[in-house]
């Protein structure tokens, strides 16, 4: 099984920048991919996550509105296309996925799931 998370880098306040989750190695449309987040010095954050049992797709407060994932199954990839950008939003971006998404407790995703690939780092900054 293996993710890979990419197309991180620089980008201004307001900008807009896609981020690419290339997964192989098992059955994409059978398992539920996660995006998540860690800045420096603070712990990760689930961002979101795509279901693959029905196709819903969770978005935590902090990306809501702004952030959209996007499956492309012919290419096993999955996107996450992110607007509006904020210096906040600056931190090591990962995908993950698993059999289901991660449980929400309160409005907040847990960061569990089985298979992780290396980061991409995004800073926002002008």
């Amino acid at each position: 099984v293996q993710l890979q998370a990419s197309g991180g880098g620089l980008v201004q306040p307001a900008g807009s920048l896609r981020l690419s989750c290339a997964t192989s190695g098992f059955p994409f449309n059978e398992n539920a991919i996660g995006w998540f987040r860690q800045a420096p010095g603070k712990e990760r954050e689930g961002i979101s996550c795509l279901s693959n049992v029905d196709n819903r797709t969770y978005y935590a407060d902090s990306v809501k509105g702004r952030f959209i994932v996007a499956r492309d199954s012919a290419k096993n990839t999955v996107y996450l296309l992110m607007n509006s950008l904020k210096p906040e939003d600056t931190a090591v971006y990962y995908c993950a996925a698993d059999h289901a998404c991660p449980a929400i407790v309160g409005a907040t995703m847990l960061t569990v799931m089985e298979y992780w690939g290396k980061g991409t780092l995004v800073t926002v900054s002008s």
